[in-house]
């Protein structure tokens, strides 16, 4: 009996560490679970795939060109004005109109103009007179002096008089020729050919010398006026076509030459001014006109170019991820001349590599990426 409660006592101490091990060793294998699954979700975060679109980059042949934006000028502008005082008795244009060279656009009044001229004919026609009697004297005088019957006092006389006679001619006929080119002055006629920009004037006022009457302008060629970059200057030269286009006409390109290149640049923006000649036969150019300007500046050029959207800026540096792989790599680039929408890669980039173009911003080197079709 004693025997029996002994077995029964050592087989309850190794009943107890066993359910003790057991339960650590369930705990282990907890512990070793959960570790697992906190593996599986830090996998899972590093193999995270983000969506992106890509494009092939290419190489096409390309112009080099200056871009800017200018305003459309007169061809010429010309401020009408009187060369004489009086009252504007008529006039003829209003804004608008269109003029011919020789037209007949004012006139002032010209009834002291006349009466100044009659007076100066009236004058001359009285020192022609004088004068005529004068060498009739002469002739007579001189006969007798040759022959010793006037006194060389005498003599001398009629010619000093003769001579006062013709200088006071000569004043009467300059006073003549005055009054005349007053009296043509009291009609205006366009200098050129144009249309009326501004009328300054209306009949009954009182002008004077020198007061703007009209402003004509010549709208055929007319200018267009744009500045480049200093960076542009070397490129630009006396003849080179100018295309622009205006929002006036959205779908129609107009041409024009280079005609003037300014000697200076304008400090503050260090941009240098430039003018074009550009023909208007059909008069749909107007001056003031916005203008979007291209300058091809040489031949054309096989260049590696991307779109402008895909690149990515980081100080001072630019980068653009490609697809290799199925992971993103970064390229950082330097850039050449802008076409339109597209940026010339000048370094970093050859020309067929699969660039990302969409989806970029969200990428870092060596992330994993799926193209989306």
């Amino acid at each position: 009996m004693r025997q029996e409660q002994l077995m029964d006592h050592y087989r309850c101490l190794f009943r107890r560490p066993c359910k003790t091990a057991i339960i650590l060793l369930a705990m282990v294998f907890v512990i070793m679970a959960l570790a697992g699954c906190f593996k599986k979700e830090e996998k899972a975060v590093k193999e995270k795939v983000v969506n992106v679109r890509t494009a092939t980059i290419e190489k096409r042949a390309l112009k080099p060109f200056i871009e800017s934006v200018g305003t459309l000028k007169p061809g010429e502008e010309v401020m009408v004005s009187s060369q004489i005082d009086g009252i504007l008795k008529e006039l003829h244009v209003q804004e608008g109109a269109i003029v011919s060279k020789g037209m007949l656009l004012a006139r002032i009044d010209d009834t002291d103009y006349r009466l100044e001229l009659s007076r100066a004919e009236a004058a001359m026609r009285q020192m022609d007179a004088s004068l005529a009697n004068l060498k009739v004297e002469f002739e007579r005088k001189d006969a007798l002096h040759k022959e010793g019957l006037v006194s060389r006092q005498q003599f001398d006389d009629i010619v000093t008089r003769r001579l006062l006679a013709e200088g006071e001619v000569d004043r009467t006929r300059g006073a003549l020729d005055l009054a005349r080119e007053k009296l043509t002055k009291t009609k205006i006629h366009a200098p050129m050919a144009g249309a009326v920009k501004e009328k300054k004037v209306t009949p009954g006022d009182y002008i004077r010398n020198g007061t703007p009457l009209l402003q004509l302008t010549l709208n055929n060629p007319v200018k267009l006026s744009f500045t480049v970059t200093e960076k542009d200057v070397a490129r630009l030269k006396i003849g080179q076509e100018c295309l622009f286009k205006v929002d006036a006409f959205p779908d129609r390109e107009f041409k024009g030459a280079l005609s003037v290149i300014y000697p200076n640049l304008e400090e503050r923006t260090r941009s240098l001014q430039a003018e074009a000649r550009v023909p208007n036969p059909q008069m749909l150019l107007k001056p003031g006109l916005f203008a979007r300007v291209t300058i091809y500046t040489g031949a054309a050029a096989e260049k590696v170019i991307v779109p402008v959207t895909a690149l990515m800026y980081e100080n001072e540096k630019v980068k653009t991820f490609v697809v290799e792989q199925d992971k993103a790599k970064e390229r950082f680039v330097r850039l050449g001349g802008k076409y339109g929408e597209y940026m010339e890669i000048v370094e970093g980039l050859k020309g067929g590599e699969q660039l990302i173009v969409v989806g970029q911003n969200n990428l870092a080197e060596g992330v994993k990426v799926n193209v989306a079709r």
